[in-house]
């Protein structure tokens, strides 16, 4: 809470909180945005495996509910040693899986009901789903970088939340792609809430030491090394953006360029708290320039 009230002082729009084993994330949601009027804050993001599209509806409803519509829920495809070691369920047939999640889900979200039966899911709703004061409709978005899970979300989703793809992936590969999906299903131009790791600070070899330390989790799943790749780098480090205000406002820009329509800064931490306070003041800055 006290990062929350910092944040938003400092200008920031918005908070989003991730999803692995520990705190659930669109409670965690409900209770920062309903304690931090005027602050959006979202989930980045729910893995498909091991979820149901009525459980989520009713977690991302109770989440926009409580934060007077400025809750936004996002969705990934998980990985296979992470599904299969937790919740000893077989990584089998993603895309279908997340095909048919986002079809049942936006049921849910859009009109409160569903009858949805598919290869894989089924939900149905035989009681009320609907929760009152949960509008407008909970915004959709898949941690999608991938040219099927981009397509599914150009089809199916208001956008995606791409993680360490820099301005050539986003702008040569990932925007179009999921962009002409969405155009093809006669959807609205999709968000590009890109996710970046960086930092604001002096000490810039010590801070790229940390995050090539901190960031190398990413580099073992191939959808990150072949963003990376596709980005220009070798480690997910490369895709850092580590300096001085001037720096990173600079890259801030070329990530708008490339068709990023929010820029979300993660990793803010991998310096001191200096450095962490100096990147929430200039992220807020140009937030509101």
């Amino acid at each position: 809470m006290q990062l929350a009230r910092e944040a938003h002082e400092a200008g920031l729009r918005s908070a989003w909180f991730g999803q692995t084993f520990a705190y659930d994330s669109p409670a965690l949601a409900a209770i920062v945005g309903r304690e931090v009027p005027g602050l959006h804050v979202g989930t980045a993001a729910i893995p498909v495996f091991g979820r149901h599209p009525l459980l989520v509806s009713s977690q991302a409803q109770t989440a926009q509910a409580a934060t007077g519509g400025r809750y936004h829920l996002g969705l990934a495809l998980g990985t296979k040693h992470l599904t299969e070691t937790g919740f000893g369920i077989p990584y089998e047939r993603p895309i279908t899986r997340l095909r048919e999640f986002l079809t049942a889900l936006r049921q849910l979200l859009e009109t409160g009901s569903a009858d949805f039966h598919g290869e894989l899911l089924t939900a149905t709703t035989p009681l009320p789903t609907t929760v009152p004061g949960a509008e407008p409709p909970v915004p959709l978005l898949v941690a999608a970088m991938a040219p099927q899970a981009l397509r599914a979300s150009g089809e199916l989703a208001d956008g995606i939340l791409p993680l360490l793809a820099g301005p050539r992936a986003l702008g040569e590969h990932i925007v179009p792609a999921v962009t002409a999906a969405a155009e093809a299903a006669g959807r609205l131009a999709p968000r590009i809430v890109a996710f970046v790791p960086g930092v604001v600070t002096a000490d810039i070899e010590a801070v790229r030491e940390t995050a090539t330390e901190k960031l190398a989790f990413y580099e073992q799943f191939p959808s990150y090394q072949r963003v990376i790749g596709l980005s220009g780098g070798t480690r997910a480090a490369d895709l850092a953006v580590i300096g001085d205000e001037e720096t990173v406002a600079t890259e801030v820009r070329r990530y708008r360029e490339a068709g990023a329509t929010e820029v979300v800064f993660t990793a803010t931490d991998l310096g001191n708290e200096e450095d962490r306070r100096r990147t929430w003041k200039l992220l807020g800055e140009l937030a509101n320039g």
